[in-house]
């Protein structure tokens, strides 16, 4: 059965009439708030702290410092990287010795009151004697770290490839290079992290209100900080408004609220303000490219060589090295390289920790590797579109095993015919039309381009377990260890179960990432809800629905394969009229004499879907900006993406998914950045210094989802859809400012910021020396 896509999101009224269960929504007549004293320092030994005068107070529950807390381990990484130890370079959840990061908390107040908590926070004095501050990742790889007991301020390096890349430049007859920047920047959720920690008198037990992402290895690790089991911590499923990867993860923030819940046995509320956001949450994106390629006369790349410095900051979070394996191992994009390496430094500074941010590693690279194929179609006499026309695998080039590993997972490209999609995303948007208007533009004297970007996806790698059952009123109930973000899942999760079920969707009802409900779940990150939970529903699914047909035909004395379930009642295919509701059915399931040895009692089934590999789906963007010369300012003026979904669940949701990274990624490639100064200190600490695109700086944004290829590796032929929109904005919207300006040399950062532009627009005016 196919469900008709045309309805609103599940979730949509309950948010709308304001039934949110958000975590701020938890009332309890014991809540204290909690709030964090942070450094105002970049590096420097940390000696003393003083909380007398914040103690005494009046509504002051308690000032801790690092003496106060378990002498634990460091906030562990929750992606190892083999040959990486990160161990030197975690994150204590107070400064003890050392301050690495402006922003890094070096002690907490709990109050009755979240005002006179913040109050006495700022009367906590906290000494410190100065460092210099490590700003450039570059200039610190091949130096040591004073704070960090003199290990290597070079973390690692991820370095993948194959072929013989020096004998294709050797021989090469044609050898495109660039350097290119991409700034620090940061997701800006609608709601700041915020967590609330209740204490259940009679049970002893931790109840988790807020945690996103990955609840169950939260939970796991929080635990084992408290030195207590597993399940004395119940983390219970609630809103998120907004995370985008930078939320969800584990921070010193939520272990210090559940350790201050724990031991003052009461419910303790920590929600960040936009500065705090600004300082503390993970920043991402900032790496500098050096790249280069090696091309035939005929315009067939031979080589792609590209070498990357990670700013990681002050620590490794908990994503340990994603962000560089993902900007390695995804750098060659979706074209045919014959030889490939990528080598990618991550070097601690003292900033704030990077971590992972929608698309992490493909908004960087598609950029650098996007940029550099501009640049060789004018060096090789091309037009853009030619270029990658020329290096990209047909449909009988595809699948195509690579020989090298993602996350310890082969990586095979299962999009299919890359050439063909590109043509034919050429040809949905028009993009004869595309340049011809701009040059029309440009004859005008107006500074109009045009730019486009070839991308490679990935989705859907790891496990997740999910439950279904059959109540004996015929109510349909998923349980998933995924969460809901924002992003749809309780829609997409109960299509998948009312597909195999037969009953529609708003029959179905979705329990996301409850650890009381299920004893793990994988989480939700790297745009894999709907296809590896989806599957695991979708099978769980089909267990209830085989189950139901095994007991209904055993009632009307039919044979299994012959009885069809379909809304909402079971009937055999030779007596259609005699129909038994699935409600009756799961009270006939419990029965004695229909139980098979093992079975729970009733319509219920478990299943977990581990994804051997990725899903990689192509996708193109194009963009069409317009420069002011006279202020720099540029001006996105039309912009489409087409993408491969495989099949779409939802379309709506898709489209909103595409579209909201579409505004995301045009926020990082022109606005977003999170510059310091000579000190280490940040210079954007408010929403006001921050610019995000408004309403006013996005144009109609055009969205074409191909169902070409469905994706072989699960059985609902899904390719996740959460980054699309976000992964070749940077890149788009470069080529189009670089084609509107017409220069010949590669603009060198992103974002693309007024004075940046200003800058290329002197660089090409000046005479030729």
């Amino acid at each position: 059965m196919t469900v008709d896509q045309e309805f609103s999101r599940l979730e949509d009224h309950r948010l709308a009439v304001g039934r949110g269960r958000f975590h701020e929504s938890v009332r309890r007549a014991d809540l204290a708030h909690l709030r964090v004293v942070r450094s105002a320092v970049a590096h420097g030994r940390l000696d003393g702290v003083d909380v007398a005068e914040a103690a005494a107070v009046p509504g002051v529950l308690g000032v801790f410092t690092a003496a106060d807390l378990p002498d634990g381990p460091p906030i562990p990484a929750r992606q190892p990287s083999p040959g990486i130890d990160f161990t030197p370079y975690l994150q204590p959840p107070l400064a003890r010795e050392w301050v690495r990061h402006v922003g890094e908390p070096v002690a907490f107040v709990v109050a009755e009151d979240a005002y006179v908590a913040e109050d006495a926070a700022r009367l906590v004095d906290v000494a410190i004697s100065e460092l210099p501050p490590v700003l450039d990742a570059r200039r610190a790889d091949g130096t040591t770290v004073e704070s960090l007991a003199g290990v290597p301020a070079r973390v690692g390096t991820i370095d993948t490839g194959y072929g013989d890349v020096a004998g294709a430049f050797d021989q090469a007859a044609t050898v495109v290079e660039l350097e290119l920047d991409t700034g620090r920047h940061s997701a800006m959720p609608l709601e700041n992290r915020g967590l609330t920690v209740g204490f259940d008198h009679d049970t002893e037990r931790l109840v988790v209100w807020g945690a996103a992402k990955v609840p169950f290895w939260n939970r796991n690790v929080i635990a084992r900080y408290l030195g207590v089991p597993d399940d004395r911590l119940h983390m219970r499923e609630s809103d998120v408004g907004g995370s985008f990867g930078i939320r969800g993860e584990l921070y010193a923030e939520d272990l210090l609220t559940v350790w201050a819940a724990s031991r003052l046995r009461r419910t303790i509320r920590w929600v960040e303000d936009r500065e705090e956001h600004l300082l503390a949450a993970n920043h991402a994106r900032q790496q500098h490219h050096r790249v280069r390629a090696a091309f035939t006369p005929e315009g067939r790349m031979t080589a792609l060589d590209d070498e990357a410095w990670l700013d990681t900051g002050a620590y490794i979070r908990t994503h340990g090295a994603v962000v560089a394996a993902l900007t390695a191992g995804m750098f060659a994009g979706p074209y045919r390289v014959p030889a490939f390496r990528s080598q990618v430094h991550l070097v601690v500074t003292n900033k704030m920790g990077v971590g992972t941010y929608r698309a992490p590693g493909r908004f960087q690279n598609n950029a650098a590797r996007e940029h550099l194929m501009d640049l060789a179609a004018s060096r090789l006499g091309l037009s853009p579109e030619e270029v990658r026309l020329r290096n990209l695998p047909t449909g009988e080039e595809t699948p195509d095993a690579r020989p090298m590993r993602i996350f310890g997972a082969p990586m095979l490209l299962d999009g299919g015919d890359h050439h063909g999609h590109v043509t034919k995303a050429l040809a949905t948007v028009g993009w004869d039309t595309w340049t011809a208007r701009a040059g029309r533009a440009r004859s005008e004297g107006r500074a109009v381009g045009v730019g486009m970007a070839a991308i490679l996806e990935k989705a859907g790698l790891g496990h997740e377990n999910a439950v279904v059952s059959v109540d004996t009123s015929g109510g349909v109930r998923v349980a998933v260890g995924s969460t809901s973000v924002g992003q749809g899942a309780e829609t997409v999760l109960a299509i998948a179960a009312a597909e195999v079920l037969g009953v529609p969707p708003q029959a179905v009802r979705v329990v996301l990432s409850d650890t009381d409900t299920l004893h793990d779940g994988g989480g939700t990150f790297a745009s894999r809800t709907t296809v590896v939970a989806g599957t695991a529903v979708h099978q769980a699914a089909e267990q209830v629905r085989d189950r139901a047909a095994r007991t209904a035909a055993r009632i009307l004395q039919a044979e299994p394969e012959d009885v069809v379930v379909r809304d909402g009642f079971a009937a055999s295919r030779h007596a259609p009229k005699r129909q038994l509701p699935l409600g009756a059915l799961a009270q006939a399931a419990a029965a004695p004499g229909f139980l098979r040895p093992g079975e729970e009692p009733g319509l219920i089934a478990r299943s977990t879907f581990s994804a051997p590999t990725m899903t990689y789906p192509p996708g193109v963007h194009f963009a069409e900006v317009e420069v002011d010369t006279d202020i720099g300012e540029v001006r996105v003026t039309r912009y489409a993406v087409t993408y491969e979904i495989g099949r779409t669940m939802h379309e709506g949701m898709a489209r909103g998914q595409v579209t909201g990274g579409v505004a995301q990624g045009i926020g990082g490639a022109l606005y977003e950045d999170l510059p310091y100064d000579a000190d280490g200190v940040p210079l954007v600490r408010s929403q006001r210094d921050y610019r995000v695109p408004l309403a006013r700086d996005l144009p109609d944004i055009e969205v074409h989802l191909f169902e070409d290829v469905p994706a072989p590796g699960n059985p609902l032929g899904v390719r996740g859809v959460g980054e699309a929109g976000i992964a070749g904005a940077g890149a788009a919207v470069m080529n189009a400012v670089r084609d509107a300006l017409q220069l010949t040399a590669p603009l060198p950062r992103l974002p693309l910021t007024q004075a940046t532009v200003l800058r290329a627009i002197r660089d090409r005016d000046a005479p030729a020396r």
